[in-house]
């Protein structure tokens, strides 16, 4: 499977809406980038200081502040603060379902870059590693998540990649993908 066909299988209509008037407090959105010919994905292990989803996996991304236009803006300028990473908005080639966080309860609402590569990232104080996982083997992991704690929705997944185990709503962006993947066989 080649980037192109990924491109294809996750490009939709990007609506962005004015945010203006609303809580800063319940918006956030990510940005997943996709990259390179045998594709790979961008995660990131949050700093085990935050205040809230310290040491998780997450796509790069934060709340949305009032200086930003829309949730597309929030998740390219968090990208730039927390990996040194530029990606336009003509690199977002689509956007997923939002998905409500268990223990924040922030709305996020993820985006999808494709990128055809990916300079050196360098991360800030809110990262404490950057992952660049093989996107195919990583969906492939799937499982369901048993773990009492999490169960609070229906559905709820996991995914490994090496030492690592992604949930809650990260492994729900990724459970999206895998579903669009799949449909065009892809996966």
């Amino acid at each position: 499977m080649d980037i192109g066909q990924i491109r294809s299988a996750l490009t939709s209509e990007i609506h962005t809406t004015p945010l203006a008037g609303l809580d800063e407090n319940e918006l956030a959105s990510v940005l997943i980038i996709i990259y390179g010919k045998d594709p790979f994905v961008i995660m990131t292990e949050k700093a085990k200081t935050l205040k809230v989803h310290a040491g998780e996996i997450a796509f790069p991304g934060g709340k949305w502040c009032a200086k930003d236009k829309d949730l597309l803006e929030t998740a390219i300028r968090e990208t730039k603060e927390e990996l040194r990473l530029e990606v336009s908005k003509e690199q977002v080639v689509g956007k997923l379902d939002s998905v409500i966080t268990l223990n924040s309860k922030y709305k996020i609402t993820p985006f999808i870059a494709i990128l055809d590569t990916v300079p050196s990232l360098t991360a800030n104080s809110e990262v404490e590693s950057i992952l660049h996982i093989p996107l195919i083997s990583f969906l492939n992991t799937m499982a369901e998540d048993n773990l009492p704690e999490h169960r609070s929705i229906k559905e709820m997944h996991t995914f490994t990649f090496e030492k690592y185990n992604i949930w809650g709503a990260s492994a729900r962006m990724l459970k999206q993908i895998n579903t669009l993947l799949s449909k065009k066989n892809l996966l």
